[in-house]
């Protein structure tokens, strides 16, 4: 079967995957060295403050993200409108929370982490300007995407070296973290000001496009509230029953499989959504034709991250690593196989926010955070980090494969009732979502 997404399609899929492979192959030489400078410990200090203020996301972001750049798809006339007014509200939303939690780090007398949460929180304030990605995102302009990246990258990553070499310490490395997202938006705001297709003097607010968006990512805003809480329970329950150590193993272990690998498939996903978008209003074959053929390299490309952890997952560790992370092993050889069920469930996101259901995202996420939360009370305690990646993995099987085969076996039962000799068919159809 020819391939059905455009030259333009792919072009902007080889541009962002190459910005990831390029993450990736430097990530592998520079991040370890932070980790074995940090050692565990500061390094589960970190990964813990990032998990905490991760469950407020939804409310600095408030779940604009895929609805703006679907906007802009289906709108392209109204995109300065709809950057200028996403910009405003998410501004509003970091001021009232970053006011709420450092009131309560200061009325809970929180010393020992303060700076830390400070120096996050203006991360979160310079992330904000990833609306001007979204605009690159819808245009297929993914190259501007890529050059950003690249040079935030390499200035990053010269810091990072400089940090490593110095022996410096964990508030260091999180100012360097912040800086990223800063250096990014500025990059982007260069490239807007050179693109003859936008205008900076167009960008404006409107309260009524303002009140249609948020209610438009309401439910993405549920469910990436849930999606961080149900994210953030493990490192919660290691840090109640075990130690900051015990986390920065497990940070380990997710740097590995999620800031690595998983964000491949996250980046080539991102990129094709618009060429979707834009089928499913035009040709609705054609969209059935494009999902079939991104699930089936989405598969692959999980199955792949897997089999590469189980080979390689122990040379990584021991080469790459300390002592300290030895016992990031076995975990890893569990949680390894989660970016091919997270796979799955972003295609369902994606899927269900292009038909306008986006209400199954706060079902499926709901259970999501139920079964983890279960799951990690009674295998941590048992099973230590094990039982932390097995908890993960169970709860990404039930939320991206379990919810969506049972919703969809529930839309498509008259098909069963025609198809009921042709289980194999039944099945290949809900795997590919229709």
């Amino acid at each position: 079967m020819p391939i059905a997404f455009s030259r333009k399609d792919l072009n902007s899929t080889v541009w962002f995957s190459l910005e990831k492979g390029i993450q990736l192959f430097a990530g592998v030489f520079i991040i370890p060295k932070i980790f074995n400078t940090l050692g565990t410990i500061d390094i589960g200090k970190l990964h813990f403050v990032e998990a905490l203020l991760g469950m407020f996301t939804p409310l600095f972001f408030l779940g604009l993200s895929a609805i703006s750049i679907r906007e802009m798809v289906l709108h392209p006339k109204t995109c300065e409108k709809i950057i200028g007014t996403t910009f405003t509200m998410r501004l509003l939303s970091w001021i009232i929370l970053s006011i709420g939690i450092l009131c309560y780090l200061i009325f809970t007398k929180n010393v020992a982490l303060f700076s830390l949460y400070l120096i996050l929180l203006f991360g979160y304030l310079f992330r904000l300007t990833d609306v001007f990605e979204f605009y690159f995102l819808a245009k297929k302009q993914a190259k501007f995407i890529f050059i950003s990246k690249i040079t935030s990258l390499i200035i990053i990553l010269l810091l990072q070296y400089y940090g490593v070499t110095h022996h410096l310490d964990v508030l260091y490395f999180a100012k360097v973290l912040a800086l990223d997202f800063l250096i990014q938006g500025a990059i982007y705001g260069l490239a807007l000001l050179i693109n003859k297709g936008f205008s900076f003097k167009k960008l404006s607010i409107s309260i009524s496009l303002g009140k249609q968006l948020l209610i438009m990512s309401f439910p993405l805003m549920i469910s990436s509230g849930l999606i961080m809480l149900y994210i953030g329970i493990d490192e919660l329950f290691l840090k109640y029953y075990f130690s900051d150590h015990a986390n920065g193993v497990f940070g380990s272990v997710q740097y590995l499989v999620i800031g690595l690998s998983w964000t491949i498939g996250f980046a080539i996903i991102n990129a094709l959504y618009p060429s979707l978008a834009e089928s499913y209003n035009q040709d609705n074959s054609t969209y059935k034709i494009k999902f079939r053929q991104l699930t089936i390299a989405m598969i692959i490309l999980g199955l792949g991250i897997a089999v590469f952890y189980i080979i390689f997952g122990n040379y990584i560790l021991n080469t790459y690593f300390s002592d300290q992370y030895a016992e990031a092993k076995s975990p890893l050889q569990i949680f390894c196989w989660s970016p091919l069920f997270i796979f799955m469930g972003m295609l369902y996101e994606k899927h269900v926010l292009t038909i306008n259901k986006l209400e199954h995202e706060v079902y499926r996420f709901t259970v999501g955070c139920i079964c983890n939360l279960i799951l990690c009370y009674i295998l941590i305690p048992l099973y230590y980090i094990n039982g932390a990646a097995l908890a993960v993995l169970i709860s990404h099987f039930i939320t991206n494969i379990v919810y969506p085969f049972l919703q969809l076996s529930f839309n498509h039962r008259s098909y069963f009732s025609q198809n009921k000799n042709n289980i194999c068919t039944y099945f290949y159809l809900l795997l590919l979502l229709f």
